[in-house]
């Protein structure tokens, strides 16, 4: 399978509310993102939402399984970069920022084992199974583990949830 190397960014967002006429997520004043955020992970996605870009753009969203070994690698690293607890260096996690961050920038200390970014902090990820992943800027460090799932309203979307895409379903 092929899973996206980031979690979706507002840029990517924004062109499929102009080619679908979505509403913006709440935060984005009229149908623009922050301007200094296109490059973050679009937050306030619900799973329903990030299901509908899924749709629009023909692709889908990874599975627990895809997620976990795109994170973890085949050696069982408890953190995407190994088994050494995060720092500010590997992730943005326990509100160390107070928001979210460009997708990428703590790459490469950060990486998974497949260069994949952003697998812990920043913004939990919605699975296909309707399940969340890898903790958020505001988790606690324990809570950005690759094995770490956590629950949701499909319906509602908050601060800290967005989403990664699976680019080629099996």
């Amino acid at each position: 399978f092929w899973i996206g190397t980031a979690p979706v960014t507002n840029e990517q967002y924004k062109r499929f509310m102009e080619g679908t006429g979505r509403d913006a997520p709440s935060h984005w004043i009229g149908n623009e993102p922050p301007a200094d955020e296109l490059d973050h992970p679009v937050l306030r996605m619900s799973w329903n939402v990030a299901k509908l870009f899924c749709d629009w753009a023909g692709l889908a969203l990874p599975s627990e399984a895809q997620w976990e070994k795109a994170a973890r690698g085949t050696d069982g690293r408890k953190w995407p970069w190994g088994d050494d607890p995060p720092t500010e260096k590997h992730c943005n996690f326990g509100n160390n920022v107070g928001t979210t961050t460009a997708v990428g920038k703590y790459s490469s200390q950060g990486d998974s084992p497949y260069g994949f970014v952003d697998m812990a902090g920043n913004v939990w990820e919605w699975t296909a199974s309707q399940i969340l992943r890898g903790g958020s800027w505001r988790t606690v460090a324990e809570g950005c583990r690759c094995a770490q799932r956590g629950t949701g309203n499909p319906l509602v979307g908050h601060d800290y949830d967005g989403f990664r895409v699976l680019v080629a379903p099996s």
